[in-house]
């Protein structure tokens, strides 16, 4: 049997003998409760089928031999998979898990309807693949440069496309200069480690800012950095939306790319990403070639904020006084539990004044396509996001996820209103640099 290849359905049950939602991890879940105040579905519908608890209970059914009916598909993706019930849960219940392998049971298993299958399909034609989205920069450039979009807006257009496409609309964020990266980085000062760098999807082709800060400030803190040519998708996307085959293909490629560049760490500064990283010895675990190399390959995975705080400090940061708002990215603090390194990395910053997002840890509707997906649940949840954010009275808005950034800047514009946005790199970047605050406040 091959991870493509289930040899028999369950006679009677929702799922096939290929890695069903696993009976051990579904029975963990005592029904206590305490998910319910931090699922965001939840907390907008107020059902219980929509809740991580009821979730697991229509799981366990399937698994006792109720069929994979609308409704159950249903509830399982109106889930984001955000992990916050996963921080919430006394019990350590792998919530993550047990939505990954119903979410590829459904793909295998489900019939989509004609058009969420095409919108699917154009969904998954292009987010993974860097040169096509690099490939729309020039046009969105265009777009954005002669105010397409406004005058779209203002003669009502736009509000007369679909929810799913009206959505894809408002995300483009806006296009700078790319930033050219070589093939190599050198560390300034003494080396202390070598680092390979992961370039992504989305923060290659609409974020390359943030990648350019990201080997900047590595090899300011004595990294030599690798940045392997023509890499391709992690597989996130795919493996969060249930597409187990096309995201086990996607991790290949990738633990091949860097199989021979003989790094002390892997680095990635991407929260969805990173999470999928770390979680390729589950996702490789049936195949004999892959299976040890994507053991050690997650055993050198850091999130750029992880790897920065165990280095420790070596350049000098020069005062940036400004006020900061941080937003926990999901699969960065529920799905990494890493929630300290951001905060003390940007308070060691002379001048930060850090404030707390009220309610941070729901997600902003993001959920990497789940806002696509899901427009009208997506756009709630960025409404009530972008609120807490601007009640910080903040000057800047920090987070650690390209589709983070998009949706809240998406929501802010909504309301009419804007914020300067960045990554916590570079907000270490420009302190390292001693360029100032004016830059990063024009963002």
């Amino acid at each position: 049997m091959t991870d493509t290849e289930p040899d028999d359905v369950l006679r009677g049950g929702a799922f096939d003998a290929l890695h069903p939602p696993q009976r051990e991890l579904v029975d963990d879940c005592v029904h206590c409760g305490f998910c319910l105040p931090s699922c965001p579905t939840y907390d907008l519908w107020g059902e219980e089928m929509d809740s991580p608890r009821g979730r697991i209970y229509l799981m366990k059914e399937g698994l006792e031999g109720e069929p994979m009916t609308d409704t159950m598909v249903g509830h399982m993706d109106a889930c984001l998979g955000c992990m916050a019930c996963v921080s919430a849960c006394p019990s350590g219940v792998q919530y993550g898990t047990l939505i990954n392998e119903t979410r590829a049971q459904i793909e295998r298993n489900h019939t989509r309807g004609r058009w969420e299958k095409l919108l699917r399909t154009a969904i998954f034609t292009l987010f993974p693949h860097p040169r096509r989205l690099r490939a729309l920069r020039g046009p969105l450039a265009l777009y954005q440069r002669l105010r397409i979009g406004a005058l779209l807006r203002r003669t009502g257009i736009t509000d007369a496309l679909p929810p799913h496409l009206r959505t894809m609309e408002s995300l483009a964020p806006p296009i700078t200069r790319a930033p050219r990266l070589g093939r190599r980085v050198p560390a300034r000062g003494p080396r202390r480690a070598t680092v390979g760098m992961i370039t992504g999807c989305v923060q290659s082709a609409f974020f390359p800012d943030v990648n350019a800060a990201t080997a900047r400030v590595l090899a300011a803190e004595g990294c030599d950095v690798v940045i392997p040519p023509a890499q391709g998708c992690c597989g996130a996307l795919s493996e969060h939306s249930g597409r187990e085959a096309e995201a086990t293909a996607f991790a290949r490629a990738l633990l091949d790319t860097f199989e021979q560049t003989r790094v002390d760490h892997v680095v990635i500064n991407s929260a969805g990403c990173g999470s999928t990283l770390k979680d390729y010895p589950r996702l490789l675990r049936d195949d004999p070639h892959y299976a040890a190399k994507a053991e050690r390959f997650a055993a050198q995975v850091r999130d750029i904020t992880e790897l920065l705080t165990e280095l420790g400090p070596a350049a000098t940061r020069h005062p940036l006084p400004a006020a900061v708002a941080y937003h926990d990215a999901c699969h960065l603090s529920h799905g990494q539990g890493i929630r300290r390194q951001p905060r003390d990395l940007l308070r060691d910053i002379p001048g930060i004044e850090l404030r707390e997002i009220d309610r941070g840890e729901l997600c902003c509707g993001s959920a990497g396509i789940y806002n696509l997906l899901q427009p009208d649940a997506a756009r709630e949840l960025g409404d009530r996001k972008a609120g807490h954010v601007r009640d910080t009275g903040a000057q800047l808005l920090v987070t650690a996820n390209p589709g983070c950034s998009m949706q809240i800047r998406a929501a802010l514009e909504r309301r009419g209103e804007a914020m300067p946005m960045a990554h916590t790199v570079q907000v270490l970047d420009a302190a390292i640099r001693g360029v100032g605050v004016d830059g990063l406040l024009r963002g």
